[in-house]
């Protein structure tokens, strides 16, 4: 049966008293997976700020530990908002720094100058711009999503520009010898597909390095009883069901970083990683190495 064709009208939510930007608020707390960023999950409406002033909505993605603090304005997007939007990102990071924090500014219309103005900040800080349209059809309302910019994430291989380099012996005291022991032997049976390259010690993990340039197609995390093993790659349904099929214990997929986190334990977990060594082949190829 064919649908039939209905005629919408757009809705000015800043001119209308009855959808506004409050009724708008609503909507997203009430699901924000409309505002198509994942599957989040509501945590706080008119957070009270350190200075004044009130944060509109704070939303999470628990699968990255991620938050992302959210500012609505109706009509066209203007100075203050761009400046409210950061200035409150700003605020949230500082007191919570165990989270990962993204700003995110949703307006009717973002113009091309502001969207200038927003892409300067983008790369250094995480940023997110959203253009918002409501619609009259028949005698319902319906609310379009429209990611104008999306954010940018520093690369791997720029972030270990900026990484604080260290050495063996910050690790070897940081998680144990056997532990960093385990980590050589992992490497070690990785080389075939790692190739010439050599272990970056960086404080907050080890990645690769070939005469002096990082290439961080895969990176290890050691910790005192584990070493999680991260594989950079584009999630896929046919690298999550290998994944899903083997022995291994598969952490969440880091959205962020775009990698697979592996966790290994003990050498008996290195006597067969034919999966693995698939995923860091094919990681490697993709990246160039």
């Amino acid at each position: 049966m064919a649908m039939k064709y209905t005629k919408t009208e757009i809705i000015s939510l800043k001119n209308s008293t009855e959808y506004n930007e409050k009724w708008l608020q609503a909507r997203i707390e009430e699901d924000p997976t409309i505002l198509g960023l994942g599957d989040l999950e509501f945590r706080y409406t008119e957070k009270m700020m350190v200075g004044g002033g009130r944060l509109d909505t704070i939303l999470y993605e628990p699968d990255t530990n991620r938050r992302y603090e959210v500012e609505i304005q109706l009509g066209k997007t203007d100075e203050s908002h761009i400046i409210r939007t950061l200035e409150y990102w700003d605020i949230e990071r500082k007191r919570n720094p165990q989270y990962e924090h993204c700003a995110v500014i949703i307006a009717e219309d973002i113009t091309s100058r502001f969207l200038n103005v927003i892409s300067l900040f983008n790369g250094f800080i995480p940023l997110i711009a959203i253009q918002v349209k409501a619609l009259k059809i028949g005698d319902n309302i319906s609310l379009f999503f429209t990611k104008v910019m999306d954010e940018i994430r520093l690369d791997l291989l720029e972030e270990d520009t900026q990484a604080e380099p260290t050495d063996r012996n910050y690790w070897d005291k940081k998680v144990g010898k056997n532990q960093m022991n385990f980590t050589d032997k992992l490497f070690q049976s990785l080389l075939p597909e790692i190739g010439d390259y050599k272990p970056k010690y960086n404080k907050h993990y080890i990645g690769l390095e070939q005469n002096g340039m990082a290439n961080n197609f895969i990176y290890f995390h050691p910790y005192k009883k584990s070493v999680v093993l991260n594989i950079r790659l584009d999630k896929t349904q046919d690298i999550d069901d290998k994944l899903e099929n083997s022995d291994f214990e598969i952490l969440n997929y880091d959205k962020q970083w775009r990698v697979y986190r592996i966790k290994l334990h003990d050498t008996k977990e290195l006597e067969n990683l034919d999966i693995i060594r698939e995923l860091v082949s094919q990681a490697k190829q993709e990246k160039g190495g």
